[in-house]
């Protein structure tokens, strides 16, 4: 037999590697960006056209390559990052790897203009598929200039994969804000289809943050700094009430890399608890200096991920850092004096009041032995005798306690405003679905209904309760709503004939540029909706009408999240555009818990609810009712 195992031939090797490098157009400007940054460049000029498809540059002054580097910086595991395995546990540079320019070149055409500070003339070289195609002496200004074009071009397949130029613009510019943060001591520029979209001159960090999302930031930032002989904490927090319902303005730098850490994460949201409203993120800009020694940051081809070698030492630190912060500029949570903390008995009346013949010296631990025996029912009397006391107290209190509970229930069903008609009206629902009936029941005919007593009443303001047939149905009311704006606007999307109720004074709302871009590639949608949106400037944009099906008032929270559920489906569970957005704005639209309901919008909710489609479960799976037999009710009671 002949042999079957073969050497691959280097571009196929460097496709296979580039599968891993190089997901993305933003994947190229991460690895050219860090590159400049390594090189020691002063400035940074990021060109993108056709959201990298067509072309990405990147334009620096840094110390440039020799011929010979200029050719080897092509070769795979080629790099002047490292050179012993030792030095993988004292790295200080951004790329180490030697793969992102091979993986890069195997699938585009590249273009390399390169030169030192010392030497007249540099170095061209261009390189197709992992070909060299020319390398000759060029004029060129000192450092580097790197053009890839024609992403993916020998592979239809990894290009046929890539999103909408405004899902690639999104990324793009999160990795450019990612390097730009890191580095505020070098100045960056971005083009985007030869329109400037960034300017940001060297500076201080806080100029570095508000150059790069917007002049609003300036009166939100909180500086956060900590130090131990282990790792030292800098940076800023964004104040609690400047939080957003969108998630993507969450930055961790380790010694100047950015990376992911939902552990780190959880640091911080702890830090902020009873300080954010509901499903809000602040702004934070955190980073962390550490010895090399006690990360290890080869982890992931993408370097995004990291290891500490005691992650809880790290998590003390950040939390310690934030509510510093948090504290220093009396934004931590007061204690509520009016809150009673007399949670054991006996209770506050009865040691406000206590019993005849006790006095301070006869309470335990006074070293008296006529006080209160072990066991607190009994007392030893002067004499010596002991007598048993009855806890009447106790009981008086329990009783209360049931009384109030009985006053609570009575407040929640008042009898007396309830008056019986002499004829009562019914209201009469037809559940299409099965969440009426127990498994051995026969199917109802389509001309049976359900009767329904009018009354149906919220529990805590979060759950609705009415009788059907066979007991009683508990309904999420969240969930419900979900489901019924869900198909409204699954149906308006396709008919594209929402209709939108104008607001007086329109709502502007600040956008970072990559939030921006998601809208502007989702207009037309939102738009058929009933959403009217308008651009006013960079990455701004103002609300003038929203659905006629949403209440007025949050709008601007409404676009937020609208965004940020886009965002999650998108990522999480990879929707349909349609889908996604009646996903996204019916979470975002529905009535939340805690918010109180009349018995008539109650009704219209039940009835709403069985007239969809699925009336049992909302769209991301969650029930929306449950039913509670009578049989069920009865084994509560039985022994």
């Amino acid at each position: 037999m002949h042999d079957i195992i073969q050497l691959l031939p280097d571009s196929i090797a460097n496709q296979i590697a580039a599968g891993e490098v190089v997901q993305r157009p933003a994947s190229v400007v991460k690895e050219l960006l860090e590159n400049a940054v390594d090189a020691h460049a002063r400035h940074i000029q990021l060109i993108v056209k056709d959201a990298g498809r067509t072309a990405i540059q990147v334009i620096d002054d840094g110390v440039g390559m020799s011929e010979n580097d200029a050719r080897m910086c092509f070769e795979r595991h080629a790099t002047s990052k490292i050179k012993q395995a030792n030095d993988l546990f004292a790295i200080r540079t951004m790329g180490f790897r030697g793969e992102a320019m091979a993986s890069i070149a195997a699938v585009a055409q590249v273009e390399m203009r390169t030169r030192r500070r010392d030497e007249e003339l540099g170095t061209l070289v261009r390189i197709e598929a992992s070909e060299v195609k020319v390398q000759e002496p060029t004029s060129t200004p000192a450092g580097t200039h790197i053009s890839v074009r024609n992403l993916f071009y020998n592979v239809p397949a990894r290009r046929n994969f890539l999103r909408s130029n405004a899902v690639e613009m999104r990324h793009i510019l999160d990795e450019f804000q990612h390097v730009a943060l890191a580095h505020p001591e070098i100045s960056f520029s971005m083009h985007q289809s030869d329109l400037e979209t960034y300017n940001l001159p060297a500076g201080k960090l806080s100029q570095r943050i508000v150059g790069l999302f917007g002049k609003q930031y300036r009166d939100q930032l909180i500086p956060c700094q900590e130090g131990t002989d282990y790792v030292a904490i800098t940076g800023y927090l964004g104040k609690p009430e400047f939080a957003k319902k969108t998630r993507g303005e969450q930055f961790f730098f380790v010694n100047k890399r950015y990376v992911r850490h939902n552990y780190l994460h959880h640091a911080i949201m702890t830090a902020f608890e009873g300080l954010l409203p509901d499903e809000s993120f602040p702004f934070y800009t955190l980073y962390i200096e550490i010895d090399p020694a006690h990360i290890d940051i080869n982890v992931h081809p993408t370097k995004t991920e990291i290891k500490f070698d005691d992650e809880r030492a790290i998590y003390a630190v950040v939390q310690s850092a934030v509510r510093k912060a948090l504290g220093m500029h009396h934004l931590s949570p007061s204690l509520d004096f009016d809150q009673s903390s007399d949670f054991l008995f006996p209770s506050a009346r009865e040691q406000e009041n206590p019993l005849p013949n006790t006095t301070p010296q006869d309470q335990p631990g006074n070293g008296n032995t006529s006080g209160w025996a072990k066991g607190s029912g009994m007392q030893n009397l002067p004499n010596g005798s002991v007598i048993t006391i009855e806890s009447d107290l106790r009981r008086q209190h329990n009783r209360q306690n049931w009384q109030s509970l009985y006053q609570d229930f009575q407040r929640a069903f008042p009898t007396e405003e309830v008056q019986q008609p002499e004829e009562p009206e019914q209201i009469v629902l037809t559940l299409a679905s099965k969440v009426n009936r127990l498994p051995g029941d026969p199917a109802p005919q389509p001309a049976e209904s359900i009767e329904t007593e009018t009354i149906a009443f919220q529990i805590h303001n979060a759950y609705i309760v009415t009788q059907v047939s066979n007991g009683m149905m508990l309904i999420d009311q969240r969930a419900a709503h979900e489901r019924i704006l869900y198909e409204k606007f699954l149906n308006t999307l396709s008919r594209r004939n929402g209709t939108s109720q104008q607001i007086l004074f329109p709502k502007v709302v600040e956008l970072n540029p990559a939030d921006f871009e998601l809208v502007m590639e989702i207009a037309d949608e939102i738009r058929g909706l009933g959403f009217e949106i308008g651009v006013l400037g960079r990455n701004t944009v103002a609300v003038q009408g929203i659905p006629a099906d949403v209440p007025v008032g949050q709008e601007k929270e409404l676009l937020e999240g609208l965004v940020e559920q886009f965002k999650w489906h998108q990522s999480e569970l990879n929707l349909g555009k349609r889908e996604n957005i009646a996903r996204s704005l019916a979470r975002r639209s529905a009535i939340r818990h805690g918010h109180k309901l009349a018995v008539t919008e109650m009704q219209n909710l039940i009835a709403q609810l069985f007239a969809s489609s699925n009336p049992n479960y909302a769209p991301d799976g969650t029930p929306t009712v449950v039913i509670l037999t009578l049989d069920k009710m009865g084994s509560f009671f039985t022994k």
